[in-house]
C-alpha cells in the first residue's frame, strides 16, 4: 500500500503527531494507501513555509512564474492516466469522466499561467499638472486553500494555480477522502522547479487545521469549496482579522425544459447533467421543471435512457454511475427519495441502494408529482435522483427556480430566441446554461449568488481575488 505524508516547505514529512489514516475506495470499501494525519502544528509550520517563501516568489517576475505553471500543466498531461485512475481509487468517479477532470485540472493551470503575464496596473490623468497618478497589482500574501472531495484535482488547481500565478504563496488542505490526487500534483510541482515553500500540503483534522489557518495573521486570504454552512463559519471566523475571501458554497440547480425545446437534446442533458460524478456535484440539477404540455413524453424519454445507464466500478470502461462517497452519503440520498415518496411523489424508476460489489451504490432515480414541500427540492441530495416537476407559464417556472437561497448555476432548454433572453436575464444564478448542460469552462467565471457563494474562479478576471490594488501619487 503506498503512503503519503504532507509536503511543508519543499520537504515530504509525516504529520508532528505521528498518525496516520487509511482511504477507502468507496466501490469496494477498501483501502487504496495510508495518508499522514495533520494537525494544527503541521498547519503552523506550513503557514511559516509559505510566508518565509512569500517574498522573494510575489517578487519573481510573472514569465517565470508562468514558466513553472507551464511545466506543471505539460507533467499532468504525462500523468493523466495516474492521475485519472488515483481519482477513482480514492472517491469512485467513472473513469472517463476522472480524465476529463484530469484535463479540466490541468488547464486550469496552463490558463493561469497565461494571465499571470497580464496583471495590467493603470496610469491615470491627473487633476494636477505636477502630479502623476497609476495603480500596480500586486499579491496579497500567503493564501489558504481548502478544497472538496468531489472534484478532487480540478478544485485544486484552480484555487492554487491562480493563487501561484499572481504571486501568492500557498498551504492547501485537501478533502481527507481523497489526498492522493492533491498529493500527486505536489510531485508534479516539484519536479516542475517551483521552488521551496511556495506551495504547502496539509492534510488531516478539518477543525484543527481550518482553525489555524484562520487564526494566523500571515494568511491573507482563505479559498474555499464546500457547503454554505461550513462557508458561513469560515466567514464569521475571517470577519475577526478582516481576512479576504473567496468561496464556491452549495448549489440547488433549475433544469427547466420549455414545450418548445428540442425534447432530444434536452433529454441527453439533463443526463449528462444530473448524473456526471453520480449527482455529486454542486452545480448539477436539483429540480427538474418541464412544462406541462410535454412532461410526460420528457418523463418517458428520460426513464428509457436512465434504465440503460451503467452503475458500478468507475474503474470499468464502460461505467456510468460509480458509488456514493461514503455511508453518510447514501442514508441522505436515501432519506431524500423516502421522504418523497412519502409525501406522493411517484417513482419512476430506481429509488434503491445496489450491490455490484461491497460499496455505496445506488440506482439511478426518477421521481414524478414532486412538490416544494419535499427535502428534495430545497436540500441537496448530492446523488443520483432526479426530481421532475410540472409548470404551465415562463413567469412561474421563473418564480419557482428562483425561490431559493442558493444562486450557483441554472439550465434551461428553448429555440425560442427572445424567451432565452428574458430567461437567463431572470435567472438569480452566477451561472446559466441555455440549450448547455455543460457550461463550466477555463475561459469562463465560476461563482455564484447569494448563498452560494463570492468571488470567481477561472475566466478573464480569476487572479483579481488574489491581488491587491495599489494607487500611487507621485508629485513631480
Amino acid at each position: 500500500m503506498k503512503n503519503y505524508q504532507l509536503f511543508i516547505g519543499g520537504k515530504w514529512v509525516s504529520s508532528q503527531s505521528g498518525d496516520s489514516y487509511e482511504v477507502i475506495n468507496p466501490a469496494t470499501r477498501e483501502a487504496v494507501w495510508r495518508v499522514a494525519y495533520g494537525d494544527d502544528r503541521d498547519a503552523e509550520l506550513a503557514v511559516e513555509a509559505a510566508a518565509d517563501a512569500f517574498p522573494k516568489w510575489s517578487q519573481t517576475p510573472a514569465k517565470e512564474r508562468a514558466a513553472i505553471l507551464m511545466k506543471m500543466y505539460q507533467l499532468m498531461l504525462e500523468r493523466k492516466e495516474e492521475l485519472a485512475r488515483t481519482i477513482t481509487l480514492e472517491m469512485g468517479k467513472p473513469i472517463r469522466e476522472a480524465r476529463g477532470e484530469v484535463q479540466s485540472a490541468a488547464d486550469y493551470v496552463q490558463w493561469n499561467a497565461e494571465e499571470a503575464k497580464r496583471t495590467y496596473g493603470e496610469t491615470i490623468p491627473s487633476s494636477f499638472a505636477n502630479k502623476r497618478l497609476l495603480t500596480i497589482r500586486q499579491a496579497v500574501g500567503p493564501v489558504a486553500a481548502i478544497t472538496p472531495w468531489n472534484f478532487p484535482l480540478s478544485m485544486v488547481t484552480r484555487k492554487l494555480a491562480p493563487a501561484l500565478a499572481a504571486g501568492c504563496t500557498a498551504v492547501l488542505k485537501p478533502a481527507t477522502q481523497t489526498p492522493g490526487c492533491a498529493a500527486m500534483l505536489f510531485e508534479i510541482a516539484q519536479e516542475a522547479g517551483l521552488p521551496d515553500g511556495v506551495a504547502n500540503l496539509v492534510v488531516g483534522s478539518s477543525g484543527k487545521i481550518g482553525k489555524a489557518l484562520l487564526g494566523n495573521h500571515k494568511i491573507r486570504k482563505i479559498t474555499f469549496t464546500g457547503s454554505t454552512e461550513v462557508g458561513k463559519l469560515l466567514l464569521r471566523d475571517a470577519a475577526d482579522q478582516v481576512k479576504r475571501v473567496s468561496m464556491e458554497l452549495g448549489g440547488h440547480a433549475p433544469f427547466i425544459v420549455f414545450a418548445d425545446a428540442d425534447l432530444e437534446k434536452a433529454v441527453e442533458g439533463a443526463i449528462a447533467n444530473k448524473f456526471r460524478n453520480t449527482g455529486q456535484t454542486c452545480i448539477c440539477a436539483n429540480r427538474i421543471y418541464v412544462q406541462s404540455p410535454v412532461v410526460e413524453e420528457f418523463t418517458a424519454l428520460f426513464k428509457a435512457k436512465v434504465e440503460n445507464m451503467v452503475v458500478g466500478n468507475g474503474l470499468e470502461e464502460t461505467t456510468d454511475i460509480g458509488p456514493v462517497i461514503d455511508e453518510q452519503g447514501l442514508l441522505k440520498v436515501h432519506e431524500h427519495v423516502e421522504d418523497a415518496l412519502s409525501k406522493g411523489a411517484r417513482l419512476i424508476s430506481g429509488g434503491e441502494k445496489c450491490q455490484p460489489g461491497a460499496g455505496t451504490f445506488y440506482k439511478p432515480t426518477i421521481l414524478a408529482n414532486v412538490s416544494e414541500g419535499m427535502m428534495i427540492s430545497t436540500e441537496e441530495t448530492f446523488g443520483p435522483v432526479a426530481p421532475i416537476y410540472s409548470f404551465e407559464s415562463e413567469e412561474e417556472v421563473i418564480a419557482k427556480a428562483n425561490q431559493t437561497n442558493y444562486g450557483l448555476a441554472a439550465y434551461f432548454y428553448t429555440r425560442d430566441l427572445g424567451r432565452a433572453i428574458r430567461v437567463y436575464e431572470a435567472l438569480e444564478y452566477g451561472m446559466v446554461g441555455c440549450n448547455d448542460p455543460v457550461p463550466t469552462t477555463v475561459q469562463g467565471p465560476f461563482g455564484g449568488w447569494k448563498e452560494s457563494g463570492m468571488g470567481r474562479e477561472g475566466g478573464p478576471h480569476g487572479l483579481d481575488d488574489f491581488l491587491e490594488t495599489k494607487f500611487v501619487s507621485i508629485q513631480i
